[in-house]
């Protein structure tokens, strides 16, 4: 085995993934970095693996090739800091599960389907969440059922199913608006959901392991949250605690537990509100967020307690103990 046995303590040895073939690439690297100084700063080793715009793995300059079983540059723990498709999707948790080496995150079917939006929103769906209305459209399924999208009213919101940090999104006020935004969406996927709007605030919850941090509020002077408003400085404010009735801010926390148990998750997700007075309406479930420590999850899990150091460090260590207890299991 190319891990070092299942050590409970000490420093460890981590590869840190990031970079990747998505439209995040850049935000990717910027939270790679800030991952890397984060386990140095808690003691750990780390190997830098950047993934370029076209699949291919490097570390220190040179390309690098895996082979199955072997793990991955002597690694303790993998923590895949990749963001959308080809990184956040299963992909890459399904090649790290072929090397054998633990990885933080959620697994295979966890990743792949909190990625796609239609789909995790059609399993919560089956599991009673609370929710705004959607529709989602396959490209293979032809045009879009009229009646239901006219069910949802306006304005609609128009999303490609598999891309993150809000790419492509369409506000859609006026019905002859709503045909060009999901061609345009169909030109970034072959899957789109077209959600009903919320009046609510947007609100957040960062979940690492069993626990969940304390609800914070977006503020933002857009329209919506969009990509300009979450990586343009200044373009959002994050309020810790949010601006929401005690029994709303408890409904976030429990809810944020519940999705992300029901969607399988492992180690950490930061999940997605709309909360209406007393009413909470889950959005969606990040399962590799932005991770500098200016991020709203890293924020959130310190507002918790927990300071980004640790944040790292602990989970690297539960990386590991699901990763030796479904090994036992699998004997």
């Amino acid at each position: 085995m190319a891990t070092n046995g299942h050590r409970s303590g000490g420093a460890l040895r981590v590869v840190v993934l990031a970079g990747g073939r998505s439209s995040e690439h850049e935000v990717s690297l910027s939270s790679g970095e800030a991952v890397r100084e984060g386990l140095l700063a808690a003691g750990h080793e780390v190997v830098w693996v950047e993934i370029a715009r076209d699949g291919s793995w490097h570390c220190e300059g040179q390309p690098l090739s895996v082979t199955p079983g072997a793990g991955l540059l002597g690694a303790d723990v993998a923590f895949p800091v990749l963001h959308g498709p080809f990184g956040e999707d299963g992909t890459v948790q399904g090649m790290l599960e072929t090397l054998a080496v633990p990885y933080v995150g959620s697994g295979v079917a966890a990743s792949a389907v909190s990625l796609d939006k239609v789909l995790f929103k059609e399993l919560m769906r089956a599991h009673g969440v609370p929710q705004v209305d959607f529709v989602g459209l396959r490209a293979r399924e032809g045009k879009a059922p009229r009646a239901e999208l006219e069910r949802l009213g306006l304005p609609v919101f128009v999303k490609p199913a598999h891309l993150g940090s809000s790419v492509g999104i369409v506000k859609v006020a006026s019905p002859e608006e709503l045909a060009p935004a999901i061609e345009q969406a169909f030109a970034h996927d072959d899957v789109v959901i077209v959600e009903a709007s919320s009046g609510g605030r947007e609100v957040e919850c960062a979940v690492l392991g069993e626990l969940a941090s304390p609800a914070g509020e977006i503020s933002f002077g857009g329209e919506f949250y969009d990509y300009e408003a979450k990586y343009t400085p200044g373009g959002m404010q994050l309020i810790v605690p949010a601006r929401i009735a005690p029994d709303a801010e408890r409904r976030v926390r429990g809810l944020a537990l519940e999705v992300f148990a029901a969607a399988g998750c492992d180690g950490l997700a930061r999940v997605d509100f709309f909360v209406e007075g007393e009413h909470v309406l889950v959005n969606e479930l990040n399962t590799m967020p932005g991770f500098t420590p200016t991020s709203v999850y890293a924020k959130l899990i310190d507002a918790a307690g927990i300071p980004y150091a640790q944040l790292v460090d602990r989970l690297c260590r539960l990386a590991r103990e699901r990763h030796w207890r479904l090994q036992a299991l699998r004997r």
